[in-house]
């Protein structure tokens, strides 16, 4: 289990002949570095902390003038042109932002194709990427209310911000057209259309021509596996591949993915003998009904969900021995959100971008279905009745531990400690407390830790987890203690949460924090 760290290099802190991109290429070089997420005004540096620490990286960053990275930097920026259909049924907001500006809609898109874009950096959604370079004349504010759903290519701006929406997805900038190409596409040998440092330029398309269809979820699991083990008669509420997680992927707005209860997983791998970080199943809340096709070792932990063979409930925590013919299924547990069931020999998937972790945002994989076949990775031999005792109990309110955060103020982090809150709402992205007030609001948009407990202007604190947007633009003023994010992952409604503040290592405050500077997504 890594031991993740964190810090943020601020680009004006760069030594002289250091660009942003060569910065970011050296520190996604360096060993230990777990994710490298660029923004406007600084970069996020996620690190293995039993391999590197920030002592040793920032001097790696100073040492890369002059280096052969920046040629290669160079090399590497292209200028990306994006075909666009204009207005009518593809741009909602087209006629309205011409009003607003006292422009007609035709110099609208003339104004918006002369133009200039460059991408700053990727996040928010898988290939979604911040442009600058908005003419002054087309600056507008976001929409006051945002949409529910804005549709997979809509073209947008938002004040100086310039963007693509590459999937479906809530938002609120204004939009005024459609791209006839995918700006993200996992099936592709390429996914992402741009990446940070590139030039884009608009060019109005011709005719009526259909933009380009959704993008598609990419399959993990190989539709006839090797080893074919596992059968899914029914599914549960939501059966997850994961692994270890997507390591430096952030940058392109991919989630992190992995188990959200990595203690739980771990153990669930030791049972059957598989190596830390072997590729599993995660459910939650209600689990499958799964005929057995071949004989295997399997482990369930967790306390959401107990094992039950031909309607024996059989031990959690324990590896048991099933037979071809017999049929596994789920009971509810006695506390809990989400059980691991690891089988000896691993899971068979197709690994993206370095993962066999589901990522429901990023259309990379997705929750079983009836009939999908779970194959083995590989033949193990282990012994069944392996066990193990958790030491943990989940009581009505769970102990939290938390450090000072990127924006972390003594009226903060005073209102966080402070009293109970309650858990309302959540899933793989993040969590949902209700409670007293807690001083918050809105920043320049940064990359964003795993565990960061966030406070919009509104005072409810949503705590990210591994599936969290990499880009963030509201307050963080605190972080959940690494070894206390399985205890959220098994948080079920109505729970209570108590933060106990502890000084878990130095961080850097980011001191850009001013709502004005900049839009935020």
């Amino acid at each position: 289990m890594r031991r993740l760290g964190w810090f943020y290099l601020p680009w004006d802190t760069l030594p002289g002949g250091v660009s942003t991109q060569t910065a970011t290429l050296t520190l996604l070089e360096a060993a230990g570095v777990t994710d490298v997420v660029p923004s406007y005004d600084n970069v996020f540096v996620e690190f293995d902390a039993g391999v590197t620490d920030e002592e040793s990286l920032r001097p790696l960053v100073a040492g890369a003038a002059g280096s052969p990275r920046g040629n290669r930097v160079a090399s590497a920026s292209r200028t990306v042109v994006i075909p666009t259909l204009y207005g009518g049924k593809y741009g909602a907001d087209l006629q309205d932002v011409a009003t607003a500006l006292g422009i007609s809609a035709g110099r609208l898109i003339e104004l918006h194709t002369a133009a200039e874009y460059q991408v700053v950096t990727m996040g928010f959604l898988p290939g979604f990427a911040f442009m600058n370079g908005v003419p002054e004349a087309l600056r507008l504010p976001r929409r006051a209310t945002p949409r529910a759903l804005v549709p997979a290519h809509s073209v947008a701006i938002a004040n100086g911000q310039a963007g693509v929406y590459p999937v479906a997805s809530p938002g609120g900038w204004n939009l005024l057209g459609t791209a006839t190409t995918a700006m993200y596409d996992p099936h592709r040998d390429e996914p992402f259309l741009v990446r940070p440092g590139d030039a884009v330029r608009f060019e109005r398309a011709q005719g009526d021509s259909l933009p380009p269809p959704a993008p598609q979820p990419l399959r993990l699991l190989p539709r006839e596996p090797r080893l074919p083990t596992l059968r899914v008669a029914a599914p549960g509420l939501l059966d997850l591949v994961v692994d270890e997680g997507r390591l430096l992927a952030g940058r392109f707005g991919l989630a992190r993915s992995g188990p959200l209860d990595s203690r739980s997983a771990l153990i669930a791998n030791l049972l059957v003998g598989n190596q830390p970080g072997a590729t599993l199943l995660e459910l939650t809340l209600r689990g499958p009904v799964l005929e057995v096709l071949r004989a295997v070792v399997v482990a369930v932990t967790g306390e959401a969900l107990i094992p039950v063979v031909d309607g024996e409930r059989m031990p959690p925590w324990t590896s048991l021995r099933l037979r071809r013919g017999q049929i596994l299924s789920f009971e509810q547990g006695g506390a809990g959100a989400r059980a691991y069931l690891a089988m000896a020999g691993s899971i068979e998937a197709t690994p993206y971008l370095g993962s066999r972790a589901v990522d429901l945002r990023g259309l990379v994989g997705g929750s079983l279905v009836a009939g999908d076949v779970i194959g083995a990775a590989g033949e193990r031999a282990v012994p069944a009745g392996r066990s193990f005792r958790p030491h943990l109990t989940h009581g009505r309110v769970v102990s939290v531990r938390i450090e000072p955060g990127p924006q972390a103020s003594p009226a903060a982090l005073t209102a966080l400690t402070h009293g109970n809150f309650s858990f309302t709402s959540g899933d793989r992205t993040g969590i949902r407390l209700a409670g007293h007030e807690v001083p918050g609001g809105e920043v320049v948009s940064e990359g964003s830790p795993i565990g960061a407990v966030q406070v919009t202007s509104a005072g409810s604190p949503i705590i990210l987890l591994h599936d969290r947007g990499t880009l963030g633009g509201y307050h963080k003023p605190a972080v959940v203690h690494r070894d206390d994010l399985s205890r959220l992952a098994q948080l079920r409604p109505h729970q209570l949460v108590r933060f106990v503040l502890t000084e878990g290592g130095r961080r850097v405050v980011s001191r850009r924090s001013r709502a004005d500077r900049r839009p935020v997504r």
